[in-house]
């Protein structure tokens, strides 16, 4: 993509950082990966007390339209109302407490149990309920659906099950405006793929998060887009990432071309602000790459995003929610080819999924010990940093 702005443009220049490599950083201890109660800890800790991804507003475009979430634990139902307003509730009936909806994302007009037909309007308020007029003093009004935190960032939908919350637009505030050429909000989903890795969910973050095992595990991924190219501007935090260039001309796609039109609001290419290179590069092709703690992987290219959600389910088991975003005029275009970008990193996600798989399995062995990090490591570096200041 290009990688100069106009001057005009309000958004801070992109200036990329030189990491910071700490001797002496070593992978996490093994219990981190093995241990049921550090997996507990976790879940409570992090999960429980974090904004979470859920989705994006695409993917329910109209009123009805629900997403269903588990969040340490709990079944959270996320829907859009007749006026357009986005609504997170927990999936549980105000009369008996049963499970409102079974499906993972469906469409209704309105919400019903299906055990006493208590009906709750899309907006959570009890419109229905059989026979309970006969009830002294029962008022509608006193057993709406219980709200869960919502909020929206960029058109991605994030759940919270904290009561002390930090509010949802002053923790994304080191990101505010960060990705505003790229349209995020207005792009729409054309597919998801789901996998089941049978590795702890921490060791895909530390993956994705490094290309060092690029050339050995990813070979058509390194042709179009150098492993040591990699250079970021978010070194610390919950948020950490930057970029790597793309090859002139190439798009990462089986075919090596752009599949769809580009992601930016005027079907242009969507612009970031960087320092040139040490070469003297001015305007070039990049993709970035962002992991946002802790359940959101995302990865921006000229022609379309990629968004990775993590739901650890074990400590040696993560379900994951791969999604691809595109422009919202991109299926009007002849050129249109999703399934170029899907089936590439559908074989990249694996190569990775499988390596996950093996580290995992030599983690659970009594002969594992923390290993140094490469140079070339400092990003998983980071983020266990910050992971173990909130296990603290």
């Amino acid at each position: 993509m290009h990688s100069l702005i106009m001057k005009s443009q309000a958004t801070p220049a992109f200036r990329p950082t030189v990491d910071t490599f700490r001797a002496g950083a070593k992978t996490l201890p093994r219990p981190h990966f093995a241990s049921p109660e550090v997996f507990a800890e976790e879940q409570e800790r992090i999960f429980a007390n974090s904004w979470v991804l859920g989705g994006h507003q695409s993917q329910i475009p109209a009123a009805g339209d629900y997403i269903v979430q588990r969040v340490n634990g709990e079944s959270l139902i996320v829907i859009r109302d007749k006026s357009g307003a986005i609504h997170g509730f927990f999936n549980v009936c105000r009369h008996r407490g049963t499970r409102l909806i079974e499906d993972q994302r469906g469409k209704c007009a309105a919400i019903q149990c299906p055990y006493h037909a208590w009906t709750y309007a899309l907006d959570g308020k009890l419109i229905g309920a059989p026979h309970m007029d006969e009830v002294p003093e029962f008022n509608k009004a006193d057993y709406s659906l219980h709200p869960v935190k919502l909020g929206i960032w960029e058109g991605f939908i994030f759940v919270n099950l904290s009561e002390a919350v930090t509010p949802l637009d002053k923790w994304f505030t080191p990101l505010a405006g960060k990705f505003s050429h790229w349209n995020l909000p207005n792009l729409q989903s054309a597919k998801r793929i789901e996998y089941d890795v049978r590795a702890n969910w921490k060791l895909i973050f530390e993956n994705y998060s490094e290309c060092y095992h690029c050339p050995g595990v990813h070979p058509a991924l390194s042709k179009i887009s150098p492993y040591d190219s990699a250079e970021n501007d978010l070194t610390e935090g919950p948020f950490l990432g930057g970029f790597m260039k793309i090859n002139r001309g190439k798009s990462l796609t089986m075919s090596g071309n752009a599949c769809a039109l580009p992601v930016g609001s005027n079907g242009e290419p969507a612009l970031a602000t960087a320092s040139p290179s040490a070469g003297g590069e001015g305007r070039t092709e990049r993709v970035f790459y962002y992991s946002i703690f802790p359940n959101m992987l995302l990865s921006m290219h000229p022609d379309y995003v990629m968004v990775h959600q993590l739901w650890p389910q074990t400590p040696d088991r993560t379900l994951i929610h791969c999604d691809w975003f595109f422009h919202p005029d991109a299926a009007k275009r002849e050129n249109f080819n999703p399934h170029d970008a899907v089936e590439f990193w559908d074989i990249t996600n694996k190569q990775d999924w499988h390596v996950c798989e093996l580290s995992q399995q030599g983690i659970s062995s009594c002969a594992y010990q923390p290993g140094p990090y490469s140079s070339r490591e400092s990003i998983p570096a980071a983020w266990d940093r910050y992971y173990l200041s909130i296990m603290k």
